[in-house]
């Protein structure tokens, strides 16, 4: 039995729980006004100061599902090692100072027979784009499995098809951890994000690793979402001049709904 041990409890977000409870529970207690089903979100992944309250506004909406959705496939960028495919851990937890999670081994079995498939402890280890998720789903839902996905060297359509199975049922929830554009001056940056937020809502899965460091997985997302008739509504869109940082040189954040039409 492995554990994957929280690697940036302590830089990304508070390393006593009881701190990051209280700011988790603050940040989603607005109640959903959400009503369609959500499948999906896309969130950012920088250190809490900067990109969690927009995160945040995603995630109080799946207070109506807490109990329903039992499956988590979380998708993002390997922002330290490059490979080929897709890797998935071998642990069978991942822990942060909330408690540990199960990982969904069963998905995980199906997903090594592909050959874009890299299983490495190593890729995940040190990775905060996951990790920076798992408070958020441990406040938001209850029992769930996680199916953690980190991308490098892999088209998004390859992605799509990898997930598309995967992400079926309506107790499978789809997480896409993605920051924007990256160390522009500020009114440069909300230009830029205005564009890359546009192309999103119009469902164009041409982003560009300029315009959104998790462009991959987005791109996959909206594959699949024009191909199955979903709808984005984007809940927040700042940048790190808005939250905690200078203007000079700033990071943007987005966070969306991705739901069905009823």
């Amino acid at each position: 039995m492995t554990t994957r041990s929280p690697a940036v409890a302590g830089r990304f977000y508070e390393k006593s729980a009881p701190l990051l409870q209280k700011q988790l529970d603050d940040w989603v207690s607005p109640p959903a006004t959400h009503r369609n089903l959500i499948r999906a979100l896309i969130v950012p992944h920088a250190g809490y100061i900067y990109s969690g309250e927009v995160a945040a506004k995603a995630y109080c909406q799946l207070q109506p599902q807490a109990e329903t959705i039992k499956k988590v496939i979380l998708v993002g960028p390997s922002h330290r090692y490059a490979f080929h495919g897709c890797a998935v851990p071998n642990s069978r937890y991942f822990s942060t100072p909330l408690g540990s999670v199960s990982i969904d081994i069963q998905s995980i079995d199906n997903l090594i027979k592909i050959d874009d498939i890299k299983v490495s402890d190593q890729v995940h280890a040190q990775e905060h784009c996951l990790e920076v998720q798992l408070p958020f789903l441990q406040t938001c839902l209850h029992q769930f499995t996680l199916l953690p996905l980190l991308t490098s060297d892999i088209s998004a359509t390859q992605v799509a098809k990898i997930i598309g199975e995967l992400w079926q049922q309506e107790d499978t929830l789809l997480v896409i951890s993605s920051d924007l554009s990256h160390f522009h001056p500020y009114a440069d940056a909300q230009c830029i994000d205005q564009n890359t937020c546009s192309t999103i809502e119009r469902f164009e899965p041409s982003l560009t690793a300029e315009q959104a460091c998790g462009s991959t997985g987005i791109n996959a997302l909206l594959l699949l979402a024009k191909k199955r008739g979903y709808q984005l509504t984007r809940m927040e869109l700042k940048n790190s001049g808005d939250t905690a940082g200078d203007k000079e040189r700033v990071v943007g954040y987005v966070s969306y709904l991705v739901s069905e039409i009823q």
